[in-house]
């Protein structure tokens, strides 16, 4: 499963590493954008596979932001 960005901004912090496991609710990442702080979620509990992007990198709408296999 595909974590998408439902917003354009910079990505402020990655709070997951690549094999983490993560439970539905967990915030994977942190955006600002237009002066908003954004938390993105996981959409469902699995395994961190890829994280595309990293900290500073500013990011389109639609984005990839992660890989995750759910469990």
């Amino acid at each position: 499963m595909e974590v998408i960005n439902e917003m354009a901004g910079t990505v402020t912090e990655v709070r997951v590493s690549p094999e983490a496991d993560v439970q539905e609710g967990d915030v994977l990442f942190v955006l600002e954008s237009m002066k908003m702080q954004i938390e993105v979620q996981t959409p469902a509990k699995g395994i961190v596979r890829k994280i595309h992007v990293e900290e500073g990198d500013f990011i389109d709408e639609g984005s990839v932001l992660a890989e995750i296999e759910e469990v």
